[in-house]
């Protein structure tokens, strides 16, 4: 679990990024910027203007009207990973960095346009995933004790809470854009799924029910819509989600129902860990990748 958490390196697989866009509706893709090195996990901000995303430990803001790319100074946190959110009024940016101290991944806050971090959680490993939309509370992943499950905890610090306890791993919670619930995904039925929650981590219901490995959903601005990322079964174990791999972008209902593919592409960890939404709930920004031979 730790590894698939790390920075990834340069050196492990030479490959050209592709910072992309699709329209839920159109199904029409647009290339924004090539990259050759590796960036991942974009964000996507609620003017509408601009997609923050990490490479090699740093955060970066692309500039969609320049098509330029510039580095959020984040202090010392610069072994960050693919986790991070923004904030709801956008004026912070959460990360996970991994410490210098053991090299383990706690989540910091930061003013979004750069500035020192504040720890948040002093346990680790800890992997961000959700900010509430009122901006009190973060969700993420955590291994304690030798499980990995899904915690809360004020977004300025404090107590964390834990919200699972089935076994085997639960990953990628995100809130629902009303609050009331955190969507994740859960190994518990066998293969990784979709599941939901209320926000206090009652009545926990399975959203999908695929022969395949479903991880990391977000529901649209408008609440209409979540998308995640699906592996093919057999590809990867259930509790894995590495890169370089053929993988899916679906999209369902967020009332649920059957799901659809929006695009089919070659990448897994780094395309979609965090909610790329665009602000008009229509467009998604995720990363592809190409192998250099």
């Amino acid at each position: 679990m730790n590894s698939l958490k790390e920075p990834r390196k340069l050196d492990v697989s030479p490959i050209v990024s592709i910072l992309e866009t699709i329209d839920i509706h159109s199904g029409e893709r647009r290339v924004l910027a090539e990259f050759d090195h590796l960036i991942e996990a974009p964000n996507w901000t609620r003017d509408g203007t601009r997609l923050i995303y990490n490479s090699q430990g740093r955060l970066y803001e692309y500039d969609l009207a320049t098509g330029s790319s510039q580095v959020i100074d984040s202090g010392f946190a610069v072994q960050c990973n693919n986790d991070h959110v923004l904030s709801p009024d956008n004026d912070r940016v959460a990360v996970s960095h991994h410490t210098f101290e053991d090299g383990q991944s706690r989540i910091y806050v930061l003013p979004l346009q750069g500035g020192h971090p504040l720890l948040v959680t002093p346990l680790a490993p800890s992997y961000l995933h959700g900010w509430s939309p009122d901006g009190s509370t973060l969700a993420y992943c955590a291994e304690r004790d030798g499980e990995y499950d899904i915690y809360t905890i004020p977004a300025n610090g404090g107590i964390e809470t834990q919200l699972t306890d089935a076994p085997g791993l639960s990953d990628g919670p995100d809130y629902s854009p009303d609050g009331k619930h955190i969507w994740f995904n859960s190994v518990r039925s066998g293969l990784m799924q979709v599941w939901r929650m209320n926000d206090d981590g009652s009545e926990q219901v399975r959203m999908t029910f695929e022969e395949s490995n479903n991880w990391f959903p977000h529901v649209s601005p408008d609440g209409q819509w979540v998308v995640y990322i699906a592996y093919r079964k057999g590809d990867v174990a259930p509790g894995d989600h590495p890169a370089n791999k053929h993988v899916e972008l679906r999209l369902m209902p967020a009332a649920g129902g059957e799901s659809r593919t929006l695009v089919s592409l070659f990448g897994g960890q780094g395309t979609l860990n965090v909610n790329s939404w665009a602000p008009d709930s229509r467009t998604l920004a995720f990363v592809s990748y190409r192998l250099i031979e």
